[in-house]
């Protein structure tokens, strides 16, 4: 596992990629006990003439979801709080069998108080077909890094590389 980078390591512009993911049948099944979401939309006994999409989907909130998940390893940040979603929009469904990923950017860094800054991050969920499903931003607060710990960034490039 990575190190977690903290505020100080961040720049508007960076940007990062989750690895691929896919969206199943028993993954909507099972949100759908969790939360009690049994909307025929989200069910595979759906006839295809019912949807307005053609045929079952997963709920927009397991989208977000999973999206909270692949991006908390990329990047791997020292994460203190979860502030805010803002400007979340649903662009498109998320069908069985789909497969997405996450691409990370930084929009905005501000210091917040002594110890953690505040971060706006760009996070998109994209699908097999490079269409946008979901998009939007996520705040959080990041610890900054203690006195006399000094770490090296790895090339961004990298991760710029990771985007085309």
């Amino acid at each position: 596992m990575q190190p977690a980078l903290h505020y100080e390591d961040l720049c508007p512009g960076d940007a990062w990629v989750s690895p691929w993911r896919e969206i199943t049948a028993e993954d909507v099944a099972d949100f759908a006990e969790l939360t009690g979401d049994h909307d025929p939309l989200h069910t595979d006994q759906l006839i295809d003439k019912e949807s307005p999409f053609g045929g079952p989907v997963a709920h927009g909130l397991l989208g977000l979801s999973v999206l909270a998940g692949l991006s908390s390893a990329h990047p791997c940040v020292a994460t203190l709080a979860f502030v805010a979603i803002r400007e979340w929009t649903f662009e498109q469904p998320i069908f069985f069998g789909d497969s997405v990923k996450v691409v990370t950017s930084v929009l905005e860094i501000a210091r917040h108080g002594r110890r953690a800054g505040r971060v706006t991050w760009l996070r998109e969920l994209i699908n097999q077909d490079g269409k946008v499903v979901q998009r939007g931003q996520f705040i959080t607060l990041v610890a900054s890094q203690t006195r006399g710990h000094m770490r090296t960034m790895p090339e961004k490039s990298a991760f710029r590389a990771e985007l085309g």
